[in-house]
């Protein structure tokens, strides 16, 4: 029998071969291998020549669980990715916080939104992730925003959250070392991590963490703890400043679909209940 690896292995080979807009499979998967934007997908030669259409928001207010279910497998290659709006689309980004569907994105921009997770409560904010907030901040955001929840609480899923904080509140306290002779000053030492108790449910007592792994000073040393709230305080603030026209549409009570309980990042065991802030 083929164990796990093997099954997982089979999988991975089945998909090199598979045309990601319509599902046909090659025999020679290498014929079919081009490049789009950053990254490299299997598209066979008849819809190579079909242009990807923009995504113009038809997914929009659509829960992702219901929509899956309704259709097995999401018809997205027609689009063109809505956050580079180069590559073609090859998966449906959706909110793991309030269920809802953000768009269709190309396989490069759906690595690059995923947080770097050491556990399911904890992050590590490497510089793939950290430039997502510096480099086309606003596209984004605009993306991260196209879940109503997110907008119309003004905030982000608790794990972006958490990474962003780590960036306002535990970058400018990060120890640094001196840098090699052939460089001038210091460099920030370790890996910048993020971690979280509680949830978003109860934000009275969720708290986030901000860590260095692998400092000289202490292997894991940590630098500030962060009050959900005050996180989220913090976001608005940046995301005002950052990215004025997604802030502008954002705000409470302007999406009446918002759902009343949500699906927790992390279990929360407290008695607060589900207020919101």
């Amino acid at each position: 029998m083929l164990d796990a690896a093997e099954h997982a292995e089979e999988r991975w080979l089945l998909a090199a071969r598979t045309c990601q807009r319509c599902g046909s499979v090659a025999e020679q998967p290498e014929q079919w291998r081009v490049q789009a934007g950053s990254s490299w997908q299997t598209i066979c030669p008849d819809c190579r020549t079909t242009t990807p259409r923009p995504y113009n928001g038809e997914l929009e207010g659509h829960v992702y669980s219901v929509l899956s279910k309704k259709r097995a497998s999401l018809e997205v290659s027609g689009w063109r990715c809505a956050v580079c709006r180069e590559a073609p689309a090859f998966a449906v980004d959706h909110c793991h916080e309030h269920g809802y569907v953000r768009a269709p994105v190309c396989q490069s921009c759906n690595t690059r939104e995923r947080p770097n997770y050491l556990y399911s409560n904890d992050v590590y904010v490497t510089s793939r992730y950290a430039s997502l907030f510096h480099t086309h901040a606003e596209d984004w955001l605009r993306h991260w925003h196209r879940c109503p929840g997110c907008r119309a609480r003004t905030t982000l899923p608790l794990p972006h959250l958490a990474a962003l904080t780590a960036l306002l509140v535990g970058e400018p306290l990060r120890p640094t070392h001196r840098a090699p002779r052939s460089s001038r000053g210091r460099k920030p030492c370790g890996e910048l991590r993020a971690s979280w108790t509680g949830s978003h449910n109860a934000p009275g007592s969720c708290m986030i963490t901000l860590s260095v792994d692998y400092c000289p000073s202490g292997e894991h040393r940590i630098l500030a703890q962060v009050p959900y709230r005050e996180a989220v305080d913090r976001f608005r603030t940046w995301l005002a400043e950052t990215a004025p026209a997604v802030a502008a549409a954002a705000g409470p009570g302007r999406h009446d679909a918002v759902p009343a309980q949500f699906r927790p990042v992390v279990p929360d065991t407290g008695s607060e209940g589900l207020a919101l802030f």
